[in-house]
């Protein structure tokens, strides 16, 4: 699994008299890069360009650069650093110097991977979600397993017949988790994948 930012991060470099400056933040949705941008893009600027990644959704804008040579750059960054889920806003405020083609994507594409080879990362864990049956006798057992897996309660619901719980766990948890409460219990709790949404 690729990294996401572990908090939003900047860098910032001067090039031939032009200033980058680069900002870069964790995301949860194109959506949320979108406001990010809205949020550090500086309006007197020269450009604000940009790329985001989240799984297979990204998007980059070259802001009035060359086509080519700013968005795509920022975004082959944020791939070759093996990151996802991330927003990177390079801003530049233009000196005075045109620094051609090759000259644009080596600065965005620079000033980007270095914005994001220096910040502090975060793994990316692949979810699972479960459904857990147990009857009141194995309420305590069923409890005090979860948090052994790192397993998060999202729903509880009692009836006569005892609990059903809605739990979040990292993935590769989730066949040690099952074979624990089958060992402790006697196979007598019923666990099934949970594909409904909140």
């Amino acid at each position: 699994m690729p990294d996401t930012l572990a908090q939003p991060v900047s860098h910032t470099v001067d090039i031939k008299h032009s200033r980058f400056t680069a900002h870069a933040a964790p995301i949860d949705s194109g959506a949320a890069a979108l406001a990010f941008l809205q949020q550090v893009a500086v309006a007197d600027a020269t450009h604000n360009c940009w790329a985001y990644r989240h799984g297979q959704d990204y998007r980059s804008s070259d802001d009035g650069e060359p086509a080519g040579t700013a968005g795509r750059p920022i975004l082959a960054a944020i791939d070759g650093q093996g990151f996802d889920r991330v927003v990177v806003v390079v801003t530049r405020w233009y000196g005075g110097i045109k620094l051609g083609a090759g000259g644009l994507v080596r600065a965005y594409g620079g000033t980007a991977a270095e914005c994001l080879r220096t910040a502090p990362r975060l793994p990316l864990v692949a979810m699972a979600r479960l459904q857990l049956q147990a009857g009141f006798v194995d309420l305590g057992t069923l409890h005090a397993a979860l948090p052994a897996f790192a397993a998060e309660k999202r729903d509880e619901q009692f009836d006569a017949e005892g609990v059903r719980l809605r739990v979040e766990l990292p993935a590769d948890q989730v066949d040690a988790l099952k074979i624990r409460l089958r060992d402790a219990t006697r196979d007598r709790i019923r666990i099934q994948d949970d594909h409904q949404d909140d």
